[in-house]
């Protein structure tokens, strides 16, 4: 099984997250882990479930499975929870650079305990929902 074994790093950052350091944050992970996780009874309101790979103490390479939506290119608070699981489990600095399918942030965790997210605003989609 993909997840037998995996600990994980619970947290909230206004909403919920559980944060995976892997190997790789491969396909079987991602699609096959993460929905799975994401509707534990644990997590009564669902969670995001991110799948960091830690490329160097400032440096991360991360997906994400976002509760209700499924993959997604990027997650602003799933950024900031990986590295603030990073700071608590001894893997990253403070201020750490996260590699999302969608671009990169910049996050960084203060000594105050403020979490700060940087990066490009990309426009990919327009819709039309009619009700």
């Amino acid at each position: 099984d993909a997840g037998r074994g995996l600990r994980f790093t619970a947290l909230s950052m206004g909403n919920p997250h559980a944060v995976f350091f892997v190997e790789e944050p491969a396909d079987e992970l991602v699609l096959g882990l993460g929905p799975r996780i994401e509707t534990l009874p644990q997590f009564p309101d669902r969670v995001n479930v991110e799948f960091v790979r830690v490329d160097a103490h400032d440096r991360v390479t991360m997906r994400v499975w976002e509760r209700g939506s499924g993959e997604t290119l990027a997650c602003g608070s799933g950024a900031c929870a990986a590295v603030v699981a990073g700071v608590l489990t001894g893997r990253l600095d403070r201020k750490t650079t996260t590699c999302l399918r969608g671009g990169e942030l910049e996050i960084e965790w203060t000594e105050k305990d403020h979490v700060w997210k940087s990066g490009p605003a990309e426009y990919v989609f327009d819709g039309v929902c009619e009700i």
